[in-house]
């Protein structure tokens, strides 16, 4: 396993990579890699651009099954915790005051959906395939449904959120999930390009502008709802279909709805 499940290093220019380091797991989250993303975000004073990518074969699997099944059998207290964390961490991300762009390639799949769409600027190889698979194990995508909701629009998300479809790279750039497709030899090629294009504006010009933009999105909630979210988001980790959801995954087996 790796030591460090998220990696973080800022060049000399002010562009600071922050790269999901779980690929063993597909760099699907638990508690480890959440409180890693808030380290690498506690770190970023000072940048101008942030790189956000995903070690291995895919970007981000989501949650990690086995761990959500972990938290599901503490208590409320507990459940209620792990969602802020994970909440507030998509939420930091979605706000920070510099320009951010994602890399995405192979899976990008429930959690990893709202990261993405949390970011600025998205780039996805052509390989990449994703989807909002929350309810196929019982679950709720409630925490990013708001940023999911900016990026490609409630209609969508209606779509997507409620099929637990995949769809790859070309429909997320229909959809506007993604706002370009390169071949995957291309990905870091395009990321470079992209992080050269944005380091030649104003940093308080470019801060000033995206806080504007969020002034009228709904991917930045007010507090109020961000607690609401954060509750139904972790009852729902404790109801009897995430049992039976997460029960189908373990052993392998269609859910009994």
């Amino acid at each position: 396993m790796n030591a460090q499940p998220v990696l973080s290093q800022v060049d000399a220019r002010g562009v600071a990579t922050v790269t999901l380091n779980r690929p063993e797991v597909n760099n699907a989250y638990d508690e480890s890699l959440i409180q890693g993303l808030h380290a690498a975000m506690d770190s970023l004073a000072g940048v101008r651009v942030v790189l956000l990518r995903g070690a291995g074969k895919h970007f981000q699997a989501g949650a990690d099954l086995k761990w959500i099944a972990r938290v599901a059998a503490q208590s409320m207290e507990e459940n209620e915790r792990v969602s802020w964390a994970t909440a507030l961490a998509v939420q930091r991300l979605n706000t920070l005051p510099v320009p951010t762009v994602a890399l995405v390639q192979g899976g990008c799949f429930g959690g990893g959906t709202g990261v993405v769409a949390a970011c600025d600027v998205v780039i996805a190889a052509d390989n990449a395939m994703f989807s909002i698979a929350e309810t196929r194990w019982g679950l709720t995508a409630a925490i990013i449904l708001p940023q999911l909701a900016d990026a490609i629009g409630a209609r969508q998300v209606r779509r997507y959120a409620l099929s637990g479809e995949r769809f790859g790279a070309e429909e997320a750039r229909r959809i506007g999930l993604v706002h370009e497709v390169v071949p995957l030899a291309g990905l870091e090629a395009a990321g470079a390009r992209m992080v050269d294009q944005l380091l030649q504006n104003a940093p308080q010009a470019n801060a000033e502008t995206k806080g504007t933009i969020l002034d009228y999105a709904w991917g930045r909630p007010g507090e109020d709802a961000m607690h609401r979210l954060v509750k139904e988001h972790a009852a729902k980790r404790r109801s009897r279909e995430a049992a039976e959801g997460l029960a189908s995954f373990s052993e392998k087996r269609a859910a009994r709805w």
